[in-house]
């Protein structure tokens, strides 16, 4: 069956992010109290990176099951986003990500204290991604510069679990249609199926958000649907994690939400990234 390869750190597989950073990202995100969509993004791919390396966590360090990327697109500038150490890989390795933070941050999480009280506590923060909002929306860029960095790791693990690519934005794409680009895109693959684009659309309203749709039909608009087809069919592991988030999907589902709001977006995230039902060693 495709989409079930064993991931081990000798067949690793990866995450690439693409981030748009275009100035309509400096708006609020709907449903989150006024936050501007670049800080919630930036703040949900800090914490899915912290998230990976958990799951790669065992008694004897972090085992370099994922490498992981993130593309920043906005106003003239399109480029891999990780700083300090990690700054102009394409890929890292999910180890190296891990120790190499730009910075531990002292955040406040409020919790509830068991007895219908609130509690708050301090915890650590790592940030590798920085919010940015600034000019146009260069996605097809963007894409191609993320078809290289995934045909490489490709060649390098030919068996691998195939790469996932997931496209947050809030606008269309500036430079073109990415809809080719994204078409060449998912041709790529592995032994094991082709790479998987997943695409968020971030909104400014308080709209309901449209999850993991199977058909475009009903979407609102153009710019919608050239979205869900741009998206792949969510494999067996991200379905099956979709259900358990309580989404509505079938079998012919898409890694596609509409009109995020600040919940969906880390819902996406976990989601797209739901690939182990084991790791070998």
């Amino acid at each position: 069956m495709p989409y079930s390869a064993e991931i081990s750190r000798t067949n690793p597989t990866c995450f690439l992010f693409l981030i748009d950073r275009s100035g309509s990202m400096s708006e609020p995100i709907g449903g989150s109290g006024g936050r501007k969509k670049a800080d919630v993004v930036a703040d949900s791919i800090n914490r899915l990176l912290q998230s990976l390396a958990l799951r790669c966590a065992k008694s004897d360090g972090i085992r370099n099951y994922f490498h992981v990327g993130v593309i920043g697109y906005g106003g003239a500038k399109v480029g891999f986003a990780l700083g300090g150490a990690l700054s102009g890989r394409d890929l890292a390795l999910i180890g190296d990500v891990a120790n190499n933070p730009l910075r531990v941050e002292q955040r406040t999480k409020r919790e509830d204290d068991g007895a219908g009280g609130i509690i708050e506590k301090t915890v650590k923060f790592p940030v590798w991604f920085e919010p940015v909002a600034d000019g146009l929306t260069p996605m097809s860029e963007a894409m191609n510069l993320a078809g290289q960095a995934v045909a490489n790791f490709i060649q390098k693990y030919p068996r691998s679990y195939p790469p996932i690519i997931l496209n947050l934005t809030d606008g269309d794409a500036s430079d073109g249609n990415p809809e080719p680009v994204a078409t060449g895109l998912c041709n790529l693959g592995t032994a094991d199926g082709e790479v998987l684009l997943f695409n968020l659309h971030v909104s400014s309203v308080a709209a309901p958000p449209v999850l993991f749709p199977d058909k475009e039909s009903g979407l609102p608009d153009d710019f919608a649907r050239r979205l869900f087809r741009m998206s792949s069919v969510l494999p067996p592991l991200a379905l099956d994690a979709a259900r358990r988030a309580g989404a509505v999907v079938t079998p012919t589902s898409r890694g596609f939400i509409f009109n995020a709001d600040a919940v969906s977006v880390v819902q996406f995230l976990e989601i797209g990234t739901r690939v182990e039902s084991k790791f070998l060693s």
